[in-house]
């Protein structure tokens, strides 16, 4: 395959791939997606149909797993291979997984590259996407890298900092009132312009590329006893407990881990789902990455916190900060809803040692240095 150089347009190449309703059955070609990855016929999220894998990593980053994807990533930007940093905490271990030393930012760069391949190998000269900020970012880096012009559509409310960072990335601005209403004018504006819809709330590319952080702690540490993860749309969620899940199917691990997802204390769907209304006081508007009122994977991740053993847990804003600030005394610079999961640490632990768990994933997920100002006023310096 060619790889395009930076800014020329990207050629028809082909793929043959098979995107899967696991809900009805009913199977869609890469041509039948371009514009979103929700089944037709029953409004399910899609899957990629079955493929082959193969434990035999080679190389570094996201490409080292490449026998265990659906597709190999045209380009890295050295996405993949973050540093773990394991601490004793609390009487556990927690291994630190710094997800925000990606090249945009975020986790997102992982299900980026592979998500923005597929565009490039259907012959796609556009995308867009609809986010509050480093999915957005994520996406118009890797689409100008391989010569894909971005259109992101923003919540108006987005914060300065992560728009300024769509647009140095070469991402085209366009706003919408609401992140709900922006997720629907990404829809219309992508049938428009003949783009591909990213989608990366329902996209399985972009799953499929979260299932590598399992495999880099997996290869580093070996297996863990739970993983505390944010969950807005739940891809990453997902993402690690697939990885882990076909480790233990091929027989690397003994068993796999709990999940423990962290929600908001004013936006939690799957708390309520799990366990019927919330009744607690506080807001958790710092946490605008998690803020997803209808995720669309939620059947799968409620059965996946009953199967694993786990939970869910809803934090403050009030807890958010002092996360923020305790982290920072340990050397990480983190976005607050990056910071969820060290909340949500400090209110499990003792509930999770019950449970015989002695080793706690807790992925940071997105960087503090892209706001900077904005972390100096919510800790108050």
């Amino acid at each position: 395959m060619q790889i395009p150089a930076v800014g020329q347009e990207a050629q028809l190449v082909g793929i043959a791939m098979l995107f899967c309703c696991r809900v009805c059955g009913t199977t869609y070609r890469s041509e039948e997606v371009l514009h979103g990855f929700m089944c037709r016929t029953c409004r399910s999220p899609l899957e990629v149909c079955s493929y082959n894998v193969e434990w035999n990593p080679q190389g570094v980053g996201i490409s080292r797993y490449h026998s265990m994807l659906p597709l190999k990533p045209v380009r890295s930007l050295g996405e993949g291979s973050t540093p773990i940093v394991p601490i004793d905490m609390h009487t556990v271990k927690v291994i630190f997984k710094l997800e925000y030393l990606n090249p945009s930012g975020s986790f997102k760069d992982r299900g980026s590259t592979v998500a923005i391949s597929h565009v490039f190998q259907v012959g796609a000269k556009c995308i867009v996407e609809d986010s509050s900020g480093n999915a957005g970012f994520s996406a118009a880096l890797y689409a100008r890298v391989l010569g894909i012009d971005p259109y992101i559509v923003v919540p108006s409310g987005i914060s300065y900092s992560k728009r300024v960072a769509i647009e140095v990335a070469g991402g085209n601005i366009v706003e919408a009132p609401s992140r709900e209403e922006a997720s629907y004018k990404a829809k219309v504006l992508s049938s428009e312009k003949g783009c591909y819809y990213v989608n990366h709330t329902s996209n399985p590319l972009y799953i499929e590329g979260y299932k590598t952080v399992s495999y880099e702690v997996f290869e580093e540490v070996g297996e863990i006893d739970a993983a505390i993860v944010p969950v807005g749309s739940g891809g990453l969620f997902i993402g690690i407990y697939r990885g882990f899940n076909e480790l233990y199917r091929m027989g690397f691990i003994r068993k796999r881990p709990r999940m423990v997802a962290v929600q908001g204390v004013d936006v939690a769907p799957i708390y309520e789902r799990l366990y019927g209304s919330k009744d607690l006081g506080g807001t958790s508007v710092l946490a605008d990455g998690i803020r997803i009122q209808s995720p669309p994977r939620i059947d799968e991740i409620v059965q996946i916190i009953e199967k694993s053993g786990g939970m869910v847990t809803l934090v403050s804003d009030s807890e958010i900060i002092d996360s923020i600030r305790r982290l920072r005394d340990l050397g990480f610079i983190v976005e607050p809803t990056s910071a969820t999961a060290h909340a949500a640490l400090i209110k499990v632990v003792e509930k999770l040692r019950g449970m015989n768990v002695e080793t706690i994933l807790v992925p940071l997920t997105g960087a503090g240095i892209k706001m900077l100002p904005q972390l100096k006023q919510i800790l108050g310096l």
